[in-house]
């Protein structure tokens, strides 16, 4: 992988918030094999996108069976191999300082603007799904390309000291961008965007099979501190329509979310999904259209935290924290820079 310099971990290896790039649930499928597993089953396995320890412990039990040949005595055994390499970690009880603990290895990756930052507490944070809604013009894919850069800052300059992996479902992204962000932030361009994965899809359901494969990805070429989708919704909206498929594209979508919550929490992942938005008939404001984000209560209760992005007076833009689990709701003001965003 080119440009593997940038991401490398700080040479200060005690620095105990960021001594694990991801869990041991990342241990790579194929070491079942020495638990007696043969290695026709782990291919249907890896075929399957289930490529690590982690997620044979967690995707539902008939996922598993689904795959061919396999009898639930088989899968009791996989799963029981599993969970010895894992150490069984993956369903113990913790307490809540055991949970504390671990949350220490939780990262945030800076936005580029101070404000900005400070209304996440720092930034955005990998082991969780963020969500970024608004109308066109409003900064969510120039969000998107600052953070493609700040993830592969140092610890010490508010990065993720990672890597970057961008699935483009709209067409938005462009190299030249990062170029120009990363001098700003005093990173070599062409390392940059080495350090960047991206992916086009099509159509949804090829959007949903790309995120397959990223777990082997992950744990061979990490580390990874942040995936990007922009956006989540746009190919579903256009491979289901009216309220006759309403119902099926919801469960496609909550399939897919269920699938990226498991990967940012076993890769400590930071996830940002860009959202489209739409007009809400039902809300009445005197001063602008109100909009509410696409995807309904499905992809609402996926995100970790959601934030709002709306056009401010000027050139500035404003974002609002929606919903957070650890911080208040707060707008901050932000610009969109050659260099990325920035404070006003």
């Amino acid at each position: 992988m080119g440009g593997q310099h940038q991401a490398e971990r700080p040479s200060d290896a005690s620095d105990d918030q960021h001594d694990m790039d991801v869990d041991d649930t990342m241990i790579g499928i194929g070491e079942i094999q020495k638990l007696g597993v043969n290695a026709a089953d782990i291919a249907k396995l890896v075929e399957a996108g289930i490529s690590t320890c982690g997620m044979v412990t967690k995707v539902p039990l008939k996922t598993l069976l689904s795959i061919k040949g396999f009898s639930e005595a088989k899968v009791e055994k996989i799963r029981s191999s599993a969970r010895k390499l894992t150490g069984g970690n993956t369903s113990t009880f913790k307490t809540g300082t055991e949970v504390r603990e671990q949350r220490k290895r939780c990262i945030k990756i800076t936005t580029g603007a101070k404000a900005f930052d400070a209304i996440l507490g720092g930034g955005v944070e990998t082991g969780s799904i963020t969500e970024a809604y608004g109308e066109f013009r409003t900064g969510k894919t120039q969000l998107s390309h600052t953070l493609a850069v700040t993830c592969q800052l140092g610890f010490e300059q508010g990065g993720g000291q990672g890597k970057c992996i961008y699935l483009d479902t709209e067409g938005n992204f462009r190299p030249e961008r990062i170029e120009k962000i990363a001098e700003r932030f005093g990173l070599d361009p062409e390392a940059t965007l080495d350090n960047i994965i991206v992916a086009r899809a099509y159509a949804s359901d090829q959007q949903c099979e790309l995120i397959k494969p990223l777990a082997a990805l992950i744990a061979e070429h990490g580390p990874f501190r942040l995936l990007i989708i922009d956006s989540i919704i746009a190919l579903f909206r256009v491979d289901y329509s009216g309220r006759g498929e309403l119902s099926e594209r919801q469960q496609k979508l909550g399939q897919h979310l269920s699938a990226l919550t498991r990967l940012c929490e076993d890769a400590n992942l930071a996830i940002l999904l860009v959202n489209q938005c739409t007009a809400d008939p039902g809300a009445m404001s005197l001063f602008a259209p109100v909009v509410k984000p696409v995807g309904g209560n499905v992809l609402a209760h996926a995100s970790c935290t959601r934030l709002h992005l709306k056009k401010g007076r000027d050139n500035a833009r404003v974002a609002k924290l929606v919903d957070s689990p650890s911080m208040p709701e707060a707008e901050a003001q932000f610009c969109i820079t050659d260099g990325g965003l920035a404070d006003v």
